[in-house]
């Protein structure tokens, strides 16, 4: 059984213990979250899709850990004219473990 779910404005393909890095949630660590946007569940070929959402379905998950991503370099640079602008960034991640699919 998997789900395609929103979480934190982005669209993840769930299944159950599976371990997912989401942007950065408003919740402790070791607490238990739940999703209401599910916009199709598969249960062994039976689907149902959401007009936009399936209706009473939800996502379980508990917060693992929150933690940032990996450095990205931003580097820009005009050549001929002197200019190079060095940045980096890291993003503020997440870490869910999915428990339950109800639907």
């Amino acid at each position: 059984m998997y789900a395609i779910v929103e979480i934190a404005g982005q669209q993840f393909k769930v299944e159950k213990d599976r371990k997912v890095y989401v942007h950065r949630l408003d919740a402790e660590e070791g607490a238990q979250v739940e999703f209401n946007k599910v916009y199709l569940l598969d249960n062994e070929g039976q689907v149902k899709v959401g007009t936009p959402v399936v209706e009473g379905a939800s996502v379980t998950a508990k917060v693992l850990a929150h933690l940032k991503g990996d450095k990205v370099i931003v580097f820009k640079k005009k050549r001929r004219k002197g200019y190079a602008k060095k940045n980096g960034h890291r993003q503020y991640l997440t870490q869910i473990q999915i428990e339950a699919i109800n639907g």
